[in-house]
């Protein structure tokens, strides 16, 4: 069995409305509470990051199954949204849609537009961060696949 293991450094002055950085390898920004939720909005928040997280697990995961099941990828983009409640001053993540949108290459036969629609589905079953937060957080998935006309 392989493990990875992945580090983050995180610097945070104090109090709720400052502004501290992480860094994680490539990953080095400031991060603060967004002003959605009454908070600076410097750099990021951990709501971009598992949102940002979500999506780039997804759409990486998508583009492999895609290129091991050569199919005729013309281009690929993911809008993804991360929906937040708050209720009685409880903030529960409850949602992430995703809505990738999928060309294929002009001649692309109806057996690569369904393979590609099952790709896509089972994409989101299969990235690691998906499944780890299944159960605890909705996860919605509005697609298109088009061949490029």
């Amino acid at each position: 069995m392989a493990t990875h293991h992945f580090h983050l450094q995180a610097d945070w002055p104090g109090g709720r409305n400052a502004v501290g950085s992480i860094h994680a390898g490539n990953l080095q920004t400031e991060i603060s509470i967004p002003p959605e939720m009454d908070g600076p909005g410097v750099g990021t928040n951990p709501d971009e990051m598992l949102l940002g997280a979500a999506s780039t697990c997804y759409i990486i995961t998508l583009g492999a199954m895609i290129e091991r099941a050569e199919l005729p990828l013309a281009n690929m983009d993911l809008k993804s949204e991360g929906i937040v409640d708050v209720t009685n001053g409880v903030f529960t993540y409850k949602k992430i849609i995703h809505r990738p949108t999928v060309l294929l290459k002009s001649g692309s036969t109806d057996a690569d537009i369904i393979k590609t629609k099952q790709l896509v589905e089972k994409a989101e079953q299969s990235c690691m961060i998906s499944r780890a937060v299944m159960g605890n957080v909705e996860l919605q998935l509005e697609a298109e696949v088009s061949i490029v006309s």
